[in-house]
């Protein structure tokens, strides 16, 4: 039987013209927009693109001119394959960037089983939905007859959680803990999403949770821990609080943060979290402003993504 692992992922810019058609896909996408009509979602898509291309490149130039998000996830696969497994194949697909799911779906076209995993701990119809669409819409293309099976939400996952705290333990080594405030920050939604039934917010909280009792009970001594917000884009109202104003209430002027929403860094946890938001923390005064990495292609995290696997369940398209 052949059997490949597919890791599903939202893609970045592998180059500065990559960037025009990152936001072009992105917010073309209904479950980002929200508009149903494709012809009112593609105009303001258009308009949202075009005022705001010239400043995202140049975000992008601050970081290498691309996202690190494919090499990456790329290292990820390799690191999978280097331990004993029972796939023929692992490999992944973005949704916005190349390389594409149909393009990578290709290849696998006359395999037994497919085992989709989505690299986010937290189930949000505008990332693992929007995945998953993206990915039946090329399996039916391609007339794709292999067995589907999908791996679940892993933010409850203690295995998870234990790789995220040795990286936060890595992080702040040597280091005295006990007046830095730990921030958890996850990537920010539209409230009306929320409202019409995404359960997002509700993963993070309950992560968010999980992940204080467990440092407090490996004995990890940090000033306060919380939860913010960031990549808020518009005037509509949005999950809070936002990252900005947790810093601006920071009065001990330490934060160590971690990136919630992401298992792999990308621009915005290089460039959002830790440029942007150190100048932030810089014009607060802060004397101890740190950002962790995400797991990455760190060894465990290559292993619980094994283990993931096996826990897969078959899904009917």
């Amino acid at each position: 039987m052949k059997k490949a692992l597919l890791l599903l992922n939202m893609g970045g810019a592998n180059n500065l013209d990559d960037v025009e058609i990152f936001l072009k896909n992105m917010f073309d996408d209904p479950y980002i927009l929200g508009i149903k009509n494709k012809f009112l979602r593609k105009l303001v898509a258009f308009m949202i693109v075009k005022g705001r291309l010239k400043a995202v490149q140049h975000n992008y130039k601050q970081i290498g001119g691309k996202s690190p998000i494919c090499e990456l996830t790329k290292k990820l696969c390799d690191k999978i394959s280097s331990f004993e497994n029972e796939f023929s194949a692992i490999d992944f697909a973005m949704n916005y960037t190349s390389p594409f799911t149909k393009e990578v779906l290709k290849k696998y076209e006359n395999f037994d089983e497919i085992v989709l995993l989505p690299l986010y701990p937290h189930h949000s119809k505008t990332t693992i939905s929007s995945s998953l669409d993206d990915f039946k819409k090329a399996k039916d293309e391609l007339g794709v007859k292999a067995r589907i099976l999908l791996c679940d939400t892993f933010y409850d996952d203690e295995n998870y959680n234990k790789i995220i705290i040795s990286h936060i333990n890595e992080t702040i080594s040597g280091i005295d803990t006990s007046d830095i405030s730990l921030i958890f920050s996850a990537h920010s939604l539209p409230q009306s999403h929320i409202k019409k039934g995404d359960i997002y917010e509700k993963h993070i909280n309950e992560h968010v949770q999980i992940l204080s009792k467990m440092i407090k009970e490996q004995g990890l001594n940090f000033k306060d821990i919380s939860l913010a917000y960031q990549s808020r884009l518009g005037p509509v109202k949005w999950l809070e609080p936002s990252l900005n104003e947790v810093l601006a209430k920071c009065d001990n002027k330490k934060a160590l943060v971690y990136p919630l929403s992401f298992c792999i860094d990308n621009s915005e946890t290089i460039f959002e979290l830790v440029i942007e938001y150190a100048k932030v923390a810089s014009d607060l005064d802060f004397s101890f402003y740190k950002v962790v990495t995400c797991p990455n292609f760190s060894d465990e995290f290559a292993r619980f993504i094994l283990q993931k696997a096996k826990t897969a369940k078959e899904i009917n398209f």
